[in-house]
């Protein structure tokens, strides 16, 4: 269990924070500011490979579209907190879904 966690959806917008947080299973990748939505790892070992320099990106290991938990305080700086007393899966806004926004990848 992760305490203060941010969930955000890898675009640059600005992260919920959850007091406590669980996740599972979801695809490891790695990301960077030049591969916001993440590569996998082999795709990341290519990248190294084709350009060491490459390496130096201040990538971050994380896990995309995994399913979490949360519960506790959730909060926001766009909205007052709000608090969840049991365990509660958090699922992808659907805009994601939309045609403008098809490159979308939930990050976690």
């Amino acid at each position: 269990m992760l305490r203060n966690e941010p969930l955000t959806r890898g675009n640059g917008s600005k992260p919920h924070i959850a007091e406590f947080c669980y996740r599972t299973s979801g695809d490891t990748v790695y990301v960077c500011r030049h591969y916001p939505n993440g590569v996998t790892e082999a795709d990341y070992r290519r990248l190294i490979q084709s350009d060491p320099q490459s390496k130096h990106w201040r990538w971050q290991v994380m896990r995309r579209n995994p399913q979490v938990y949360v519960k506790g305080r959730i909060r926001h700086s766009d909205h007052k907190r709000i608090v969840l007393r049991g365990w509660h899966r958090v699922v992808m806004n659907t805009e994601n879904e939309s045609h403008a926004l098809r490159n979308v990848a939930f990050l976690d």
